[in-house]
């Protein structure tokens, strides 16, 4: 699961399902031990559909014999320090989070945890990865409430870990916590701020601030903590997943077409400043500029056409009118300027001609 999660759930918290599930089949005694329930009796043919007997299967689902296999591989990926059980717990929730099975996903999560506590396990990092994991199945499920307890849990097994910020961010912001929220996601983006999820949200929340408390509403807002700066550079020397160095790259590339679309807009803007002060070379320039970035810039075109026709370069102009209506056939002020440029073309020719000594 990546760092950005969808846009928080409208609905508030509360009213989820109970995350105390049991892991595996046994019911739990007050003395702690586990207690099995005794078994009912299978119904003759039960489990047996139209001839073919279902089994089930390492996920928790249940298969068809004789229907092809179905790849359980990534049940046995390593997973930190959890032994192989716990570890298939986790990775089947993972994969149950990744098809939209957020309830699924929910009780795998849960039986990990209680596995954990049963086992004695104790590592932080691997059980603020099940908290965090759990907590992004509340919130994809509306319940803000449970979503933000389990990112407390996973942030006092490890503080500024970034997940768990930034998904009780979501879930404050979802309950109308708006302070709390903002606090979250500055804390997130001083850890990294290539987060585009808590810029857009810290955007979203300023203006809905503003509105609440007026000019003054940063002095309403809770302390917002200094994250280390070793915790900081621990988290650029990590070796980043697949999915963050996507997204990352995305963010890069829309930044840079941001930054081309201003320049373009920028040096179009002048060269019509230009033109109409009858700067007729350095409009040219500027339109070779724009069409260096963007070949296919109709308008630098067109606007290039009135610096040469300025220029008294009619043969270069009536090129550029005529690459205009080759992208777009309907720019009627090509058309009109073609025929302008075109006679004054005619025009020029014959005057060198008469010109010319006669031999």
């Amino acid at each position: 699961m990546g760092n950005a999660q969808d846009k928080p759930p409208a609905s508030g918290g509360g009213g989820g399902r109970s995350h105390q599930a049991t892991a595996g089949n046994g019911t739990r005694n007050r003395g702690g031990n586990t207690a099995e329930k005794p078994q009912t009796p299978r119904a003759p043919g039960k489990g047996v559909a139209n001839g073919a007997r279902r089994e089930n299967s390492p996920a928790g689902g249940q298969e068809e014999q004789g229907s092809p296999a179905t790849d359980t591989s990534y049940l046995d990926a390593p997973s930190g320090a959890l032994p192989p059980h716990l570890a298939r717990l986790k990775n089947a929730g993972n994969h149950l989070f990744k098809n939209g099975q957020f309830g699924d996903a929910l009780d795998k999560y849960t039986q990990a945890i209680d596995g954990c506590a049963e086992a004695g396990i104790d590592s932080p990092e691997d059980l603020c990865i099940l908290y965090s994991n759990r907590a992004a199945c509340f919130l994809k499920n509306g319940s803000s409430t449970e979503c933000i307890q389990d990112c407390n849990k996973a942030l006092e097994l490890q503080p500024y870990s970034l997940k768990p910020l930034l998904r009780r961010g979501m879930a404050h912001e979802s309950l109308e916590r708006y302070k709390k929220a903002y606090v979250d996601y500055k804390t997130v983006l001083q850890i990294d701020t290539s987060v585009q999820a808590a810029h857009d949200s810290v955007h979203r929340i300023t203006k809905m601030l503003i509105e609440q408390d007026g000019p003054e509403w940063r002095e309403n807002l809770p302390e917002i903590p200094a994250v280390p700066l070793s915790v900081q550079l621990q988290h650029r020397d990590k070796p980043i997943s697949a999915e963050v160095a996507q997204a990352r790259a995305a963010r890069a590339a829309q930044d840079e077409g941001r930054r081309q679309t201003t320049r373009e807009r920028s040096t179009s803007a002048r060269a019509i400043c230009l033109l109409r002060l009858n700067r007729f070379e350095e409009a040219k320039q500027d339109c070779d500029s724009a069409l260096q970035m963007e070949p296919g810039n109709k308008k630098a075109f067109y606007r290039r056409a009135l610096a040469y026709k300025g220029l008294q370069d009619y043969l270069s102009a009536s090129s550029d009118l005529q690459e205009v209506l080759h992208l777009d056939p309907k720019v009627q002020e090509a058309e009109q300027e073609l025929e302008v440029v075109t006679s004054l073309l005619r025009q020029s020719l014959m005057d060198s001609t008469s010109h010319t000594p006669r031999v």
